[in-house]
């Protein structure tokens, strides 16, 4: 099996077999060693303050915390010599976020959101991540650092 079908599989993991990640509607957009995206339409249940109709800080949270996940996923695989990639489910079992820091910038307005994950680390143990999430108009709502236990 080859690292770019390991990408495949594990987007549809994140989007198809966690079922939180099926409530939120999320999908991948992007997912290689270096960078992974994720889009989320709106919906009224993610509403987090019903006067303003903007979305929920979980809901941002969750969202930019998959995509760092997402991409700590992706520097496993990347890592792995060819001849190890039979251990990824195993690898991703252990999978994990350690500490995950969210900074709202504006409002959650729009009509879908894209949170983007860029590495800032990736080690043996711990992958740390930065996350951000804009609107379709490109306004960023919120920012984040991810850290993921890999190893």
């Amino acid at each position: 099996m080859d690292k770019a079908v390991l990408l495949d599989q594990v987007g549809n993991i994140f989007v198809e077999k966690m079922p939180f990640n099926r409530f939120l509607g999320m999908s991948v957009q992007a997912l290689s060693a270096e960078k992974a995206q994720v889009q989320l339409p709106w919906k009224d249940e993610f509403i987090g303050n019903p006067t303003q109709k903007i979305l929920h800080g979980g809901v941002i949270s969750a969202l930019l915390d998959n995509v760092g996940g997402l991409l700590a996923a992706a520097s496993i695989i990347d890592k792995l010599p060819e001849d190890e990639l039979h251990s990824v489910p195993s690898k991703l079992a252990t999978l994990g976020t350690i500490d995950i820091r969210t900074d709202f910038i504006r409002p959650g307005r729009g009509e879908y959101f894209i949170a983007s994950a860029t590495l800032i680390r990736s080690g043996n143990k711990v992958c740390v991540c930065r996350m951000e999430l804009h609107n379709e108009q490109g306004v960023q709502l919120a920012f984040g650092t991810g850290t993921y236990l890999v190893g």
